[in-house]
């Protein structure tokens, strides 16, 4: 079990109306070495038991050799986890733990890969795309993102300058409340126009509210991939 250890928010950046990210400098360690895809549990000052003080997050930002680490966080109504964390400013303390989860890549990666997130939940495909992208050889991604708005599409710009730079890179954006480069609804609508016909070579990584990976996961299943093709993480 990881110790406890003290963050200081050196950072603070509005991404969208509800959305912020947190870069965490981590004390007394010069390396904090993490996998893509991991998270960093917080233990607020918000109750007494473990439940109602513990939040765990997806770290944004891939392993660089330092010790500081991007958190995106979506304001919930009413939630006091985040109603606390959005009245801290740059040079608050936070305590945590971590890294934990097993929500990673493969060693090696012998397939395309397709990423299925809504949300915050792009937070680990952010951190598995930024670690590729600084490696020799990239794979094939396939990032579907899923919001309601326009003005909530998380890490767009960099989408968008990968794509360019990235032959094996691409993306793909649902807003269910507005049109976006001809799609209008939900991230369902796009992984099956282009995975309709099950390939053995695909994996689908999932990640984000629960309704969505269940529905995911059933819709993937019923195109016959299979279970060991989908794998998925929970967010709420």
């Amino acid at each position: 079990m990881p110790k406890w250890i003290q963050g200081e928010i050196i950072r603070i950046k509005q991404r969208t109306e509800t959305t912020r990210s947190f870069w965490l400098k981590l004390d007394g360690i010069e390396v904090f070495e993490f996998q893509p895809g991991q998270f960093i549990t917080l233990d607020l000052p918000i109750g007494e038991k473990r439940v109602d003080k513990w939040r765990s997050y997806s770290i944004a930002s891939a392993p660089d050799g330092t010790n500081v680490i991007e958190l995106v966080i979506v304001k919930v109504p009413f939630g006091k986890a985040t109603s606390y964390l959005f009245d801290l400013e740059e040079g608050a303390k936070l305590k945590l733990k971590g890294p934990g989860g097993v929500f990673c890549l493969p060693k090696e990666i012998n397939h395309s890969l397709v990423f299925i997130s809504t949300g915050t939940g792009v937070a680990p495909f952010r951190s598995m795309i930024q670690g590729l992208n600084s490696k020799e050889t990239f794979p094939k991604i396939h990032l579907i993102f899923g919001t309601r708005h326009r003005d909530g599409i998380l890490y767009l710009e960099e989408w968008q300058k990968l794509s360019e730079e990235q032959a094996h890179f691409k993306y793909d954006i649902a807003l269910s409340r507005e049109d976006y480069n001809g799609y209008r609804g939900y991230v369902h609508d796009i992984y099956k126009k282009f995975y309709s016909d099950p390939k053995p070579n695909l994996l689908f990584y999932l990640c984000g509210w629960q309704n969505m990976v269940d529905e995911a996961r059933k819709n993937l299943l019923d195109l016959g991939y299979q279970k060991n093709q989908i794998i998925e993480e929970l967010y709420g």
